[in-house]
């Protein structure tokens, strides 16, 4: 198994300083952009939508989003969650994992240091610190307080200031999803020839728009994506019983069967543990049937919307990495999972 080398932590060091606020990633494609082309990948730009190819492109096509969650100044010392306001949503249906998990977690954003940016060029625009957050009732939406970006004008993005963290061998960020990101980058350098898709306001459920256009454009007669993600659990126990996380479906779509086999059978081949994410939620939901309490979401993946969206033009299914602190700037995976993630990247790319 690949060891996580200097090169992949240097890489994840360096762009998880760099903003990427869920509707304003444009500075964020430009870093990755560079990293790309200096590890001899063909670089195309398309709306929300960044692509990276090598001399096979059409060998196997990953896909991972690169937004991550944020603020937006909405009026003056007024700043709110940017999922939704990206998602042009006024309120919180508590109906994905994401919201259900937000609802809870307003506390742990208090003194959380944040930082402005202007959007297109990632250009600084002053630092602050969240004091408040709390679900309006009038809104029924996040909002924030902050102090020191009083004079930041309504639109500028606001991003959480933060580094990775390497402790008891996990790595500790705010991971969703530039680490599987970095992961695809670093796959250029280890030899990938295939197609790399980064997408942008997948936290917004949007990016599912930007891929399937492309492949509306220049997809070929299988168009077998492979798309890469974080998988929360409630624990680092929990998350720590196996090193990856694969899906046979979401809440909504069935994944490709032939596709999903095939990455169980190399985790088998190659010893890596992994579960599959909608029987654990099913299982877990039996177990709360009896307690009266609400059921566990099997969650939206941007595999799910492609899915059901495209009408048979685009297909395949999803490899995850288990972490805990989901959505919090303590989000945290194993460094063995990562090194197992890896791995399977490179011998599914060598089995095209």
């Amino acid at each position: 198994m690949h060891v996580l080398s200097n090169e992949f932590i240097d890489l994840l060091k360096a762009i998880m300083r760099q903003p990427s606020v869920v509707g304003a990633e444009h500075s964020f494609f430009r870093v990755l952009q560079r990293e790309l082309e200096e590890r001899g990948a063909n670089v195309t730009w398309y709306e929300g939508l960044l692509v990276a190819q090598g001399s096979k492109p059409f060998s196997t096509m990953f896909s991972a989003h690169i937004d991550r969650h944020g603020l937006i100044c909405t009026g003056p010392d007024e700043f709110q969650y940017a999922a939704f306001i990206s998602a042009n949503r006024t309120d919180l249906l508590n109906n994905s994992v994401s919201e259900d998990l937000m609802s809870k977690i307003t506390e742990r954003f208090q003194s959380v240091p944040v930082f402005a940016y202007e959007p297109w060029s990632g250009a600084y625009r002053g630092n602050g610190i969240i004091k408040n957050s709390y679900v309006c009732e009038f809104r029924n939406n996040l909002i924030f307080e902050i102090e020191g970006l009083g004079s930041v004008v309504a639109g500028t993005p606001v991003a959480f200031k933060d580094k990775l963290k390497i402790n008891n061998g996990r790595l500790e960020g705010q991971l969703d999803n530039v680490l599987t990101a970095a992961a695809i980058v670093h796959l250029f350098s280890l030899g990938f020839e295939g197609t790399a898709f980064f997408t942008a306001q997948e936290e917004a459920g949007k990016s599912w728009r930007y891929l399937l256009e492309w492949f509306r454009r220049f997809g070929g007669s299988t168009n077998r994506l492979f798309v890469v993600d974080t998988s929360p659990f409630p624990s680092i126990d929990t998350a720590n019983q196996q090193l990856l996380v694969l899906r046979e479906k979401d809440a909504n779509a069935s994944f490709n069967k032939e596709a999903t086999r095939l990455v169980e059978n190399l985790c088998q081949q190659h010893d890596l543990s992994f579960l599959y994410k909608d029987r654990y939620v099913e299982n877990e939901n039996l177990k709360l049937a009896d307690t009266g309490e609400k059921p566990l979401s099997l969650g939206s993946t941007e595999m799910g919307r492609i899915i059901a969206a495209s009408n048979g033009l685009v297909d395949g299914t999803t490899i995850q990495i288990p972490t805990s602190g989901y959505h919090t700037m303590e989000e945290s995976a194993s460094w063995e999972s990562v090194e197992a993630f890896i791995h399977l990247l490179t011998v599914l790319s060598n089995e095209a």
